[in-house]
C-alpha cells in the first residue's frame, strides 16, 4: 500500500476522498433515516460512515446499556473541530449511552513531550471545561488518565500480543526509524478503547468510538486484535442464515475440548456445545445443526440482523468459560472541518481556526479574513453566484452554528444564485459564532469550580 493510500492519524496533510476511503477501507455509509432522533451531523452527511453503527442503533432501540469511548490529547487549547467529536458524544449520551473520556497523557508524553503533569492541567482546565460547557451531563460521564489506569496498561500489553511489527508498518507506515514510544502509544490507545467493557468498568456491552476519519488506523488495529481473542466467530452462511465456528487457539484450545496431542477431548467438546445450543435456543432458534468434531454450529434461520445478539450470548459464555470475551468496537466517522485558510485547522496555527475562548473580536477577524467561495467582483458573484463548498464562513454555519436545516439551506440557495454575496454570509457567520462564543463562555463560568463531577474515581 503506497503512503497516498493510508490514513496518518498524526499527519496534518489528511486526504478528503471520502467515497474512496469508503471503499477502500470496507467502511458503511451512515443512513439518518435509520437513527432514532437523528442529530443536525447525522442530517448533514457530515457524519457519514461508520462501522457497525446498527449494533448501537439496536441497543437504543430495546434501551440495551451501551457505551461511548472518547479521547483528548492535552496538548494546545480546544478549538471547533474538538467540538463535532463531542456534539456527537453529547448525542450518544442522549440516546442512552454512558460516555468513557480518555485523557492520553501517555500518549501526549510519547509522541509531544508533553508531561504528565502539564497534561492533567491543559485536560482538566480546557477540555474538561468546555465538554461540559457544551453540554456533557456528569452524571454520566467518567474522565480518567491513561497513567493513572493500570488496567488499560495491561490491556495493551495484553493485546499487543495479538499483533506485530509488520502489521503496524502496513497500518500506520512506522520504520526502524520510528520511536518506541510511538509505537507503544496505538497499543495503550486499544486499551483505552477496549477497557470499558472489563466488569469493572460497566462490563460487557457494544463500545462505539466517534472519530474523524484520520482516526480510522486506531479503530481498524483494535477491531482486529479484538477479533483474534474471541473464542467463537459468527459469520454469515452462503446459503443464508449464520454459522458460529469455534476458534481454537493456544491459550484456549483445553477450554475447547483440545488435548496436549491435539486429539479432540469429546466430553468436553459435547459440554461446550450443550451451553452453545442452551444459550442461542434462549435467543429463539430452535433449528440449531451441530457439529462438534468440526467445532461449528448452523443458524439456518438467522439472519445477518440477529448477529449482533448472538455474538453477546457467546462473548458472555466465553467469560463464563475463562475468556476475555470481547466485543470489537463500533465507530463513526465525521468529515473534516476546513481550516480559515482553506487548509487543516491546527491549534499551532490560530489563523486557522476559532478557539473556544476567542475574543469576538479575534473570531470575527478571522471569519472576515476566511477563505471565500465569492466571485471576483460583484457583478460576477451577482450573475454566476457563490460556491457554498468553497466557503468556509458558510461552512461553519453548516458545521457548527446554525442548527435550523432551513435557514441554513435558504443560505446556500441565496449565495449561489448571487443574491448574497460573500461578505454577507461572513457576517451571518460572525453574528452566530459570537452568540455561539458568548453562549459557551456564560456556561464555561456555570461550570466553573465543579469540574471534578466529570472525573472518575482514580482520576481524583
Amino acid at each position: 500500500m503506497g503512503n497516498g493510500d493510508r490514513i496518518d492519524p498524526w499527519s496534518s496533510d489528511q486526504s478528503t476522498d471520502y467515497d474512496r476511503i469508503i471503499k477502500q477501507f470496507g467502511l458503511e455509509t451512515v443512513d439518518p433515516s435509520s437513527l432514532p432522533n437523528p442529530g443536525m451531523l447525522h442530517r448533514r452527511g457530515i457524519v457519514f460512515a461508520h462501522r457497525d453503527l446498527d449494533v448501537v442503533v439496536g441497543c437504543i432501540q430495546r434501551s440495551d446499556p451501551f457505551g461511548v469511548l472518547t479521547g483528548l490529547m492535552p496538548s494546545g487549547r480546544m478549538h471547533l473541530g474538538h467540538s463535532m467529536v463531542i456534539d456527537q458524544v453529547r448525542w450518544f449520551q442522549e440516546q442512552g449511552a454512558d460516555i468513557t473520556v480518555t485523557v492520553a497523557d501517555l500518549e501526549a508524553l510519547a509522541t509531544r513531550g508533553t508531561s504528565l503533569s502539564e497534561g492533567r492541567q491543559t485536560a482538566i482546565s480546557e477540555y474538561v471545561h468546555n465538554y461540559a460547557a457544551l453540554g456533557l451531563n456528569p452524571d454520566t460521564t467518567n474522565v480518567y488518565f491513561q497513567s493513572s489506569r493500570p488496567e488499560v496498561q495491561r490491556l495493551a500489553f495484553t493485546m499487543g500480543r495479538r499483533t506485530n511489527l509488520s502489521e503496524f508498518e502496513a497500518i500506520y507506515g512506522f520504520n526502524g526509524e520510528t520511536n518506541l514510544a510511538h509505537v507503544q502509544a496505538p497499543l495503550v490507545q486499544a486499551g483505552d478503547i477496549i477497557h470499558p467493557q472489563l466488569d469493572e468498568f460497566g462490563g460487557l456491552r457494544p463500545i462505539v468510538v466517534p472519530v474523524g476519519i484520520d482516526q480510522d488506523p486506531h479503530l481498524r488495529l483494535t477491531r482486529g486484535i479484538t477479533q483474534k481473542t474471541n473464542w467463537f466467530n459468527v459469520n454469515a452462511r452462503k446459503d443464508g442464515g449464520m454459522t458460529v465456528a469455534l476458534s481454537v487457539q493456544a491459550d484456549n484450545a483445553s477450554n475447547l475440548g483440545i488435548l496436549p496431542g491435539g486429539k479432540l477431548d469429546v466430553g468436553v467438546r459435547a459440554t461446550i456445545f450443550d451451553r452453545i445450543e442452551a444459550v442461542l435456543t434462549e435467543l429463539g432458534f430452535s433449528d440449531l445443526l451441530l457439529n462438534p468434531k468440526h467445532g461449528t454450529i448452523e443458524i439456518p434461520g438467522a439472519t445477518l440482523s440477529d448477529r449482533s445478539s448472538i455474538r453477546m450470548v457467546l462473548l458472555a459464555l466465553e467469560r463464563e468459560m475463562g475468556g476475555m470475551g470481547l466485543m470489537p468496537p463500533c465507530s463513526t466517522y465525521h468529515r473534516f472541518a476546513v481550516g480559515m485558510t482553506g487548509d487543516k485547522m491546527s491549534s499551532s496555527r490560530p489563523e486557522t481556526t476559532i478557539f473556544m475562548d476567542d475574543e469576538i473580536e479575534q473570531m470575527s477577524k478571522k471569519v472576515m479574513r476566511a477563505h471565500s467561495g465569492g466571485q471576483p467582483t460583484v457583478e460576477e458573484h451577482r450573475r454566476l453566484g457563490g460556491d457554498s463548498s468553497k466557503d468556509v464562513a458558510f461552512q461553519y454555519l453548516q458545521f457548527f452554528f446554525e442548527p435550523d436545516d432551513s435557514i441554513l439551506d435558504d443560505i446556500r440557495n441565496n449565495y449561489e444564485s448571487g443574491r448574497l454575496l460573500a461578505g454577507d454570509v461572513k457576517q451571518i457567520c460572525t453574528d452566530m459564532a459570537t452568540e455561539w462564543l458568548l453562549d459557551l463562555k456564560e456556561k464555561r463560568d456555570q461550570w466553573a469550580g465543579r469540574l471534578d463531577e466529570f472525573l472518575a474515581p482514580d482520576a481524583i
